[in-house]
């Protein structure tokens, strides 16, 4: 009786303990970030303006701002998304629903794993040497974005087929007893009920295109410059074909100006850029998230 009352005792200690290793973990991490969050804010919010949202830095009209790589942000993150959710999508619904464990699968599965693992510098250098040389692209918005294209696909196909994986299979028994195709059940029953995950996938994905800055300086370029809408006959007219021509054009993210900024010592506008950093990532998640309850309401 006595050493039934005793493990008892022991298996409550070690319970407790590891409860509060869990609650300490947990509150590490969010004061960690909040620590982060709160620091960068700290040294950053005081140049935040309008004028620092709305003008190009430049030395000879001595304007500081950030317009220019906010909009080469955007582009990139819609570019890079373009081409490489449906691509990661796609084979993530052939490994998971048509292919047959084999060689082929096998090849496939070491190919995201190797991309996965390579440093961005060297998707970098590849996409200098391919998109820029070989294709003629150059340093471009372009290039740049089929070059983050290679390395958020491995992102995209690991989330998308953990979202497949997570739906029942009885959703795909019951689609297909009732004589639908199996095209027919992926589109309808399958990618909805996985939606959820696979947005995870995305704002994953939308974290690293931002922050992403070594693998663009051999890419996309530093340039500061807005596109240029407006028809230049005086007429005031709205020239959207700019809008196109500037994924041609060399083109600076917020990163790469964070890190420009930084290298010439100016801090504090290096900590500015981070507070927009952080404000778009998470307006984004925002968004995302506010999409997701939508779809599943």
């Amino acid at each position: 009786m006595g050493e039934d009352s005793l493990r008892r005792k022991r298996r409550g200690a070690g319970e407790l303990f590891c409860l509060s290793a869990v609650y300490g973990a947990a509150s590490m991490s969010v004061f960690l970030l909040l620590g982060i969050i709160g620091y960068v804010f700290f040294k950053g919010f005081r140049v935040l303006g309008f004028r620092f949202f709305t003008s190009v830095t430049s030395s000879l009209k001595g304007t500081v701002g950030i317009a220019g790589n906010l909009v080469n942000t955007l582009y990139l993150i819609f570019m890079t998304l373009l081409a490489a959710v449906p691509v990661g999508a796609g084979a993530a619904i052939y490994l998971n629903e048509y292919a047959k464990p084999g060689r082929i699968v096998n090849i496939i599965e070491f190919a995201i794993e190797t991309l996965s693992g390579i440093p961005s510098i060297l998707f970098g250098l590849f996409g200098m040497v391919f998109f820029g040389n070989a294709l003629g692209l150059g340093y471009s918005l372009l290039n740049g974005a089929l070059t983050l294209t290679l390395m958020i696909l491995p992102l995209i196909v690991r989330n998308t087929q953990e979202a497949l994986r997570s739906v029942p299979d009885s959703y795909r028994q019951g689609a297909m007893g009732m004589g639908a195709s199996k095209l027919h059940m992926i589109r309808t029953v399958l990618l909805p009920a996985a939606w959820p995950g696979i947005l995870t996938g995305v704002i994953l994905a939308v974290g690293r295109i931002a922050g992403e800055s070594a693998a663009l300086l051999f890419t996309a370029g530093s340039a500061r410059n807005l596109p240029r809408l407006w028809r230049g006959n005086g007429s005031g007219a709205l020239h959207i074909g700019k809008l196109w021509d500037k994924i041609f054009d060399s083109g600076g993210t917020l990163a790469i100006e964070l890190y420009l900024q930084m290298q010439n010592g100016e801090y504090d506008l290096a900590f500015g850029i981070g507070c927009v950093l952080i404000v778009l990532v998470f307006l984004f998640n925002f968004l995302v998230k506010r999409i997701t309850k939508e779809r599943i309401r």
